[in-house]
């Protein structure tokens, strides 16, 4: 079983994209390659053994990885980000042999650790009970720059939504993923490191975050659930917000979900939406 690595980079970060992708290639008892791409940006000089892929334009996210997916060869995908890198050089073997133990695994999820010591953030344990980011369990969303998905599943459930830019893309992919029968992991035992870093550091995150979750639901929910997500959602960000300006960027991202395309609607089936509800999840939050 091959085992790639797609890194995405938008070239602000040299040495700490070389970090990365050194700990990739020194990995231990697993076939891996290595997949950089540049987007909308040249590459520096990279070391043996990895491949640059470059775009000509930003394209985002979720479509730079793509990119990244369609240039490698690997049957299981890692995608890690520039600024991010593997603690151990046995981790690539570790989540190869649970692929391969699991023909239904779809997506791993690892743990982000931070450099400095700190305590594990609960926003990088990808369920709604995040106190203990020590336990493993089933999830039914995954964080794209700690996490590795079987190709096939990819593949079944159509790559990540490149319009999305930025924000909710890999809940989107998750969702497709468990709706194509397969189920997703939280493995706390598989740890990266990445430094702790607030996401409100983009400029348009609230906008994004905002329109990304309406044209989740749109594309993604039957008709009843999408209602209920976002109205739950609109409340949450009103009690959790205290800035005025970031309310209103939400808004006008929430808006904005609603008058532009969201692309394909394909609807989860019920027993999807069944499966997340014993997985502790369900799609209403």
């Amino acid at each position: 079983m091959l085992v790639s690595c797609v890194l995405l980079t938008m070239g602000t970060r040299p040495a700490e994209l070389r970090r990365a992708v050194d700990s990739v290639l020194e990995q231990e008892g697993a076939r891996v390659e290595v997949v950089v791409v540049g987007n909308g940006v040249d590459l520096p000089e990279l070391p043996e053994g990895a491949t640059g892929v470059r775009l000509d334009d930003n394209l985002g996210i979720p479509e730079g990885r793509n990119q990244g997916v369609a240039a490698c060869g690997g049957d299981v995908v890692l995608f890690l980000d520039d600024d991010g890198w593997y603690r151990s050089r046995d981790l690539v073997r570790h989540i190869r042999d649970r692929f391969a133990a699991d023909p239904g695994l779809g997506v791993l999820s690892l743990r982000i650790a931070d450099p400095e010591g700190g305590p594990d953030q609960r926003r990088h344990v990808p369920r709604l009970r995040a106190g203990d980011p020590h336990r493993s369990s089933r999830v039914t969303t995954f964080l794209g720059g700690a996490s590795a998905i079987r190709r096939t599943a990819f593949e079944e459930a159509g790559g990540l939504p490149s319009g999305f830019f930025y924000a909710h893309e890999e809940t989107d992919l998750a969702w497709r993923i468990l709706d194509a029968g397969y189920h997703l992991e939280y493995d706390a035992q598989a740890v990266m490191y990445h430094p702790a870093v607030a996401p409100t550091r983009h400029s348009d995150f609230y906008r994004l975050n905002a329109r990304n979750r309406v044209w989740l639901a749109r594309r993604n929910l039957p008709w009843p659930l999408a209602v209920l997500y976002l109205g739950n959602w609109v409340v949450i960000t009103v009690l959790r917000e205290r800035s005025g300006g970031a309310l209103r960027a939400w808004f006008r991202g929430f808006a904005e979900g609603w008058r532009e395309s969201a692309g394909p609607r394909t609807p989860m089936r019920w027993s999807t939406v069944w499966r997340m509800l014993r997985t502790g999840r369900p799609p209403v939050v």
